[in-house]
Parts: C-alpha cells; structure tokens; sequence
C-alpha cells in the first residue's frame, strides 16, 4: 500500500506542477494590462508604468514563472495587488468558511446518497426505483442558486430556522458558525448527494447479482437485508471514489453558493480577485484549490487501500 501512495503522491506532485503552469499561462500572460485595471481608465501612462514595474510586469514571464513557484514552496503566498495585504492570511480566513462548508456538503452527501441508492436498488426496476431516480436526476438539473433560493424561502424566510446569509465568524461559537452553514451546506450537497445516489444504486445492483449476495439470500435473508449487510459494503468503495472526484467540484460550487448567501470564503474571495484582475490571490486561491482536491483524492485512495485489499495489488 506504501508504493501505491508514493505513486499517487508523485502524480499528484506532477499534477500540481502543471496546474500552476496552466494557473500562470491564464493569469500572467493574459492580454491586457493589470497596471491599467488596477489604477483606472484614467490614470497617466506614467502612472500605469510604474505600477507595472512595482508589480513586476515588465519582467520576463518565465522570471514571474519561477518566482511565483519558488515564494510558494518557501510560503510566500506574495501580497494582494487590489489590497496591498499579504495574501496567505486572506485565503487562510476564507479557508475557515470554505473548508468547513465543503465538509458538511461531503458529510450529507456521503451518509445520504448510500442509504438512497440501497432503498432504490432494493426493487430495481420498480416504482420506488423509478421515483427515487427520478428525483436524483432532478437533483442533477436544479442549478444550484436556485436550490439556495428555495431554502433560504422555506427555512430561513418562512420557518426562522436558519439564517439568510452571512457568517459570524467561529470567534462567536461553533452552534451561531455551523448554524449559519447549514443552508449553504444543504444547497452544496444536494447536487451531489444525487449524483452519488446513482453511483450507489448502479453499484448496489451489480453486487446483487454476484453468488455471494444469492447465497445470503438462500440462507433466508430477505433481498433487503442481504443487500444491506453484505452488498452495501462493497459497493461503497466506487461511491467513494466518486465522492473524492467530487470534491473539487465542491470548491467550485462553493462560488456561486457563497455569494448567494454572503459568506467570506474562498470562492467570494476569488471571484473578487477576478473582479479586480488580483492575480496574485487568484492564482495562488486557484492553485490552492486544486491541491486541496488532490489531497482529499490522495486521502480516498488511502482509506480505500486500507479496507480493499484487491486495491493494493492494483498497479496504480
């Protein structure tokens, strides 16, 4: 298992190395001028080059290359061109909204989407299994600032139970924090939570087939006990190779949703960052964001090993 890791850890490293050459190339060498973004449509030529020299744009891209990845590996996150404040304690308190949404969203996601793919694949091919999909793909479809709209309607309008919007900051208590993340957390998840029902309910229903699950059955176990006790299990290990893909569409998700409910996290930051073409805390929040995602897929991989003993001898 620790060769198997070593190599994912080294694609990954591969994997990140080409994310900040793409993040760069977007970013650093986009026509247009930052200098003239920055100080306005009517700031003197004199003006916007000098800004551009302070910035470091006259340099060779290859320079600003190197010297962006050499800051990074040495946590130098740079300083924020629209705000002139470092940038590594902006991400960091965005991280304290983000990261903790994005684990509530995995959470629901990961309890939820199991138990709905088992009652779907209990009768395949029937009603239930004909509603509950049904509902799943509806799931799919629904953008997701609409979904946040309806719940801020039915539970923070219209039944008080959650806020609007907003976040308190974890300095006010964890019950005010999480209480302010539940809606956010609900709309994050539940697009997800449909698309690992399908995945669940497909790999339930291939294990149902298999002698091992006919055998139970033969035993005296009912079709819904045997797939609970025994099928479930195993099909989880495709659930939760999905779910770990399905983490960087979280942070990209968390864009839309946090600006719908006003929270400082990383998505409204980097949105902002692109509003003000901030390139140093767009890159970095970017890069930053797909290091997380290979992190969690890295993670997966691990746990996944460690209760599959088919998954070690897989060449990686």
């Amino acid at each position: 298992m620790t060769a198997l890791l070593a190599r994912r850890a080294a694609g990954l490293a591969l994997a990140l190395l080409a994310a900040s050459l793409a993040i760069f190339l977007a970013l650093d060498v986009l026509p247009g001028n930052a200098a003239q973004t920055l100080l306005g449509a009517s700031a003197t030529p004199d003006a916007v080059a000098a800004l551009a020299h302070k910035l470091g744009l006259d340099r060779p891209a290859g320079a600003r290359y190197l010297a962006w990845i050499a800051g990074m590996a040495r946590g130098d996150f740079g300083t924020s061109w629209a705000y002139g404040a470092p940038v590594a304690p902006m991400i960091g308190d965005a991280l304290k909204v983000t990261l903790p949404l994005a684990a509530l969203a995995t959470a629901i996601a990961a309890f939820a989407a199991p138990a709905i793919g088992l009652f779907a694949a209990t009768r395949p091919g029937g009603a239930r299994d004909a509603a509950t999909m049904a509902l799943a793909q509806a799931g799919l479809a629904l953008p997701g600032f609409w979904i946040a709209i309806l719940l801020i309607l039915a539970f923070a309008v219209g039944l008080h139970w959650a806020p609007a919007g907003g976040f308190p900051g974890w300095s006010a208590g964890a019950g005010p924090a999480l209480r302010a993340l539940a809606l956010p957390a609900i709309a994050l998840a539940l697009p997800q939570t449909a698309a690992l029902a399908r995945v669940a309910r497909a790999a339930i229903a291939a294990e149902a087939g298999l002698d091992y699950v006919r055998t139970a059955r033969a035993k005296g176990l009912t079709q819904a006990q045997a797939l609970r006790r025994h099928a479930l299990r195993n099909a989880l290990s495709a659930t939760l190779s999905v779910a770990g893909l399905q983490f960087a569409g979280l942070v990209a998700g968390s864009v839309v949703i946090e600006n719908v409910f006003g929270l400082p996290g990383l998505g409204k930051l980097l949105l902002q960052a692109i509003e003000n073409r901030d390139t140093p805390v767009l890159r970095d929040g970017t890069l930053l964001a797909v290091a997380l995602a290979g992190a969690v897929n890295l993670a997966v991989d691990a746990a996944l090993a460690a209760v599959d003993p088919r998954r070690r001898a897989r060449p990686a």
